[in-house]
């Protein structure tokens, strides 16, 4: 049940990634550093944020959109390292027993539910403010999956709603 719900939630910020404006400002940073921000915290705060390897390109502070930065990912980039994490998370899933759930990885006073209850609630976040600047820029809305109906991006990233009147 969280493999699938998890899958989906990357299913949807992949939508948001291939329909925002990624130069569009949020709070005076591209909404690239938000994505960034939220597959570097998915890739960290899933599995164990006090232990933990940085990406190669990672530089200090890249992850926090209120600082500056001297790198730009493209979303090539960006998807290619979501790619990684979700493959990454899907094999931590397919690891864990209903036991572990309730256990905090080393040197980590949450459990491992609370982590991925908190990334849950953290992608879903930023998915929401990316997209909510998709339908201000396009007047478009990007499809939004859930594990029983993926087959919803087989007609595109955008909702095919008839026009409103």
């Amino acid at each position: 049940m969280i493999k699938k719900q998890t899958d989906a939630n990357f299913l949807n910020l992949i939508t948001a990634i291939k329909t925002y404006d990624r130069n569009a400002l949020v709070c005076g940073a591209p909404a690239w550093r938000y994505v960034y921000h939220t597959i570097h915290s998915a890739d960290k705060w899933f599995f164990n944020p006090y232990v933990y390897d940085e990406p190669a390109f990672h530089k200090d502070g890249m992850d926090n959109p209120n600082k500056p930065c001297d790198i730009e990912l493209t979303d090539e980039e960006l998807l290619e390292y979501l790619g990684k994490v979700r493959a990454k998370t899907a094999a931590y899933l397919d690891s864990l027993t209903d036991e572990m759930l309730g256990e905090c990885p080393e040197k980590c006073d949450l459990t491992r539910l609370e982590l991925i209850l908190m990334q849950f609630r953290h992608i879903s976040t930023h998915i929401g403010m990316l997209n909510g600047l998709t339908i201000e820029k396009t007047g478009k809305f990007p499809v939004y999956v859930t594990p029983s109906s993926l087959n919803r991006l087989d007609k595109g990233y955008f909702e095919q709603w008839p026009a409103a009147k």
